[in-house]
């Protein structure tokens, strides 16, 4: 630059709008055969993952868009001092030319032994998640792509996220649904990891709750008995998108996109610490997420806007309550519950009623019996007293009639 600044220039290849657009033509044909029929396809949609990797990738095209991403995300993670994102020149940024500081560094693929020895990896590594859990989590804004050919280490070994143009936006419900599923399976909780599941995933026809429910539990139950070299947060999540379309339940594309990221996120931070836990990390940040959140929430427009709701709710209340005070006072308040069926209720009293006393019934015929047995008579059945013989036929009688009740009415 005349200033004497050193700067990278990215320029698009000639033609490869085109081309592109060839390709995802006949990958949409493909991909809605396969809808149409095939079980994977009904599962997964794939003509819904298409459309959003071609969103993507039109977005990658436009380096005017992809420099807009780079102020961003500096501003974002400016409080991380070991994570550098270079800065573009606006004056030098066209649709098909970016113009950016030059970073100087390797990639972290291409780090000798020694020098790994001479990093602080598990620092760098716990800022660099930490760095993704707020741009995840907090801001709703994060670097898509960060596999290790995206990640350089600088001069003055700090992180470098290069090429942006890959990115992702997740809207406030959307980040609070992931925090409680991400903290869900991260600390094996199989149900809550579920319940959020079926709040914001959609119900495919032949959907089977319990099949769904029990592979969420085996894959919690096997990811905490994982070691820590085995444990990869994406990777799971990655997995959970498809147990859940093996179950008849598709779960947001966003998921998808989030779950690429975390497994180029994971295997960068092995890289960086072979040590590293990224389980621990999302739990040891977890407190200090949920106060971002809230205090990002809390806005002058959001203040605001409760002001509003309370006013509404203080005006309208006091009347409110005299209607109902008065309702009350001249009799006129009805309560309606919606219950269970009280004359079937009612009825399968009566049976179990009845069928207690003809056991008890037939229990006292039967001792009964068993007493007369001892009082000799002139009257005998079959050379035992006959009284006796009688009380134990009635019983015994009644014990089959029972028995065949029973079983036509199970």
């Amino acid at each position: 630059m005349h200033d004497g600044r050193v700067v990278a220039v990215k320029v698009q290849r000639p033609g490869i709008r085109c081309r592109i657009d060839e390709d995802l033509d006949a990958l949409r044909d493909i991909a809605a055969f396969l809808d149409d029929h095939t079980a994977a396809g009904r599962a997964y949609s794939f003509s819904s993952m298409l459309e959003e990797f071609a969103k993507s990738l039109y977005r990658e095209l436009d380096y005017r868009r992809e420099a807009g991403n780079l102020m961003t995300l500096r501003d974002n993670l400016a409080e991380f001092e070991r994570i550098v994102v270079p800065e573009p020149v606006p004056d030098l940024v066209s649709e098909r030319v970016l113009t950016m500081e030059f970073i100087r560094g390797r990639k972290i693929t291409k780090l000798s032994p020694l020098t790994r020895l001479e990093l602080d990896g598990k620092e760098l590594a716990e800022e660099l998640f930490k760095a993704y859990l707020k741009q995840i989590l907090v801001d709703g804004f994060f670097h898509a792509d960060p596999h290790p050919g995206n990640v350089f280490l600088t001069e003055d070994r700090r992180i470098a996220l290069l090429d942006l143009g890959m990115t992702a936006t997740l809207t406030p419900g959307v980040q609070e649904d992931l925090l409680k599923l991400v903290l869900a399976i991260a600390e094996g909780r199989a149900e809550d990891a579920i319940t959020v599941m079926v709040k914001i995933g959609e119900k495919l026809p032949g959907y089977d709750d319990q099949k769904l429910r029990t592979a969420v539990a085996d894959l919690v139950a096997e990811y905490r008995r994982q070691t820590l070299e085995q444990v990869q947060v994406g990777r799971r999540l990655m997995e959970v998108g498809r147990i859940s379309a093996d179950a008849g339940y598709r779960l947001p594309s966003d998921l998808t996109m989030l779950g690429r990221a975390l497994i180029n996120l994971d295997q960068v931070g092995r890289i960086l610490d072979p040590a590293f836990d990224p389980n621990e990390s999302v739990r040891s940040n977890a407190a200090d997420i949920l106060e971002r959140r809230l205090i990002k929430g809390t806005t002058p427009g959001s203040m605001f806007a409760n002001v509003l709701e309370a006013r509404d709710f203080a005006v309208k209340v006091p009347g409110q309550v005299n209607r109902i005070l008065e309702n009350l006072a001249s009799n006129q308040v009805e309560v309606r519950v919606r219950a269970f069926d009280e004359d079937r209720l009612m009825s399968g009293i009566h049976k179990v009623a009845n069928r207690i006393t003809v056991g008890l019934v037939l229990s006292a015929l039967i001792v009964g019996a068993a007493l007369l047995m001892r009082v000799q008579t002139q009257f005998e059945i079959l050379g035992y007293p006959g009284i006796a013989m009688i009380f134990f036929m009635l019983a015994a009688i009644g014990g089959f009639g029972l028995v065949i009740a029973i079983w036509r009415d199970r």
